[in-house]
């Protein structure tokens, strides 16, 4: 029937019918949290393309995951800035390296969070780049024994998870061969499935110091033009024993994430990456927006898009928001 017996504001005429007819939740148990951390004690070094953002020595870290955490965030996701780099990144499977004492301190005082490790040399690397390099070129197949190594280093220290960001061609089967190999069959593999050669990474790479040093990952990272091959990527990775499978950044890529989550029954993750927040950020501090509206409204739509998890560095201002 049409107006006047169809009124659509009827249940929009209040805030508690709003959330009795509400399509789309949003909630803590969906957010993990990113967080960048460094050697050295009592260190928190503030990301000046990122507001609210900071470089974390093990202490700090272990205060800001417990933090986010008694919010009711279930998951963080650590990225290592070393202080020794080399040509392939052998830091990044250091069993004494950054990452590796961020877990074991993590899973020792916060038992009940989930810990993910992002598994790239990029960081680690004199190059920026996410695998081998030789005569200028970024080997695909020569890349994939560093990034076992790597993860499996990260499962060793107690990892719950591993998420492969590389790109590289068959990296999600040899991480899985590997870890059930070593016994660490239950360490769950978040693939980031469809990585785009994105600009909106500029912050996360000066927060990162990984920056390529030459050229760009556009040989290795999707064109962004591209969902049918997008849709290929995640195929492949789930066939390859992915748990988890992610669309990276989120916000230009929403169709994506709406087509991966009617194409396949795995859990979609998508990555609000850094770009994405710190615009909305240096837009609230201009007087632009309201921050804390524009915060959960992109977040709603990334849940809308179909993805059950967001990594975002609004997860404790979310959650708070959320439970207040």
């Amino acid at each position: 029937m049409a107006f006047p017996h169809d009124r659509l504001r009827r249940l929009r005429a209040t805030d508690g019918l709003r959330r009795m007819a509400r399509e789309t939740r949003l909630s803590a148990d969906n957010l993990i949290a990113p967080f960048f951390v460094v050697e050295g004690q009592d260190v928190r070094q503030p990301i000046g393309s990122m507001p609210g953002q900071w470089r974390l020595s093990v202490d700090h870290l272990i205060k800001d995951a417990g933090d986010v955490h008694a919010l009711g965030v279930p998951a963080v996701i650590l990225f290592g800035i070393p202080a020794l780099k080399d040509e392939i990144g052998s830091e990044a499977w250091n069993p004494g390296g950054i990452v590796p004492r961020a877990v074991h301190a993590l899973k020792d005082r916060i038992p009940g969070l989930v810990v993910i490790t992002d598994v790239c040399v990029d960081e680690y690397t004199t190059h920026g780049h996410c695998g081998v390099v030789r005569n200028g070129r970024i080997l695909n197949d020569e890349s994939l024994e560093g990034l076992q190594k790597m993860a499996l280093s990260h499962a060793r220290a107690g990892a719950d998870m591993v998420a492969p960001s590389d790109m590289m061609d068959g990296r999600v089967r040899a991480i899985r061969g590997k870890l059930d190999a070593e016994g660490f069959d239950q360490v769950s593999i978040l693939a980031y499935a469809a990585k785009f050669a994105s600009c909106f990474y500029g912050p996360f790479r000066e927060a990162a110091d990984s920056s390529p040093k030459f050229g760009d990952r556009q040989s290795y990272q999707m064109d962004p033009a591209n969902l049918r091959e997008a849709l290929r990527e995640i195929e492949l990775d789930v066939e390859e024993g992915a748990d988890i499978v992610m669309v990276k950044p989120a916000l230009p890529y929403l169709d994506v994430v709406r087509a991966a989550r009617a194409a396949f029954r795995h859990p979609i993750a998508a990555y609000q990456v850094s770009g994405e927040y710190s615009m909305i950020k240096a837009a609230a501090q201009r007087g632009w927006l309201d921050e804390r509206r524009a915060m959960l409204e992109t977040l709603i739509s990334i849940r809308r898009a179909g993805a059950d998890l967001i990594l975002t560095y609004f997860a404790k201002e979310a959650a708070g928001a959320l439970r207040a």
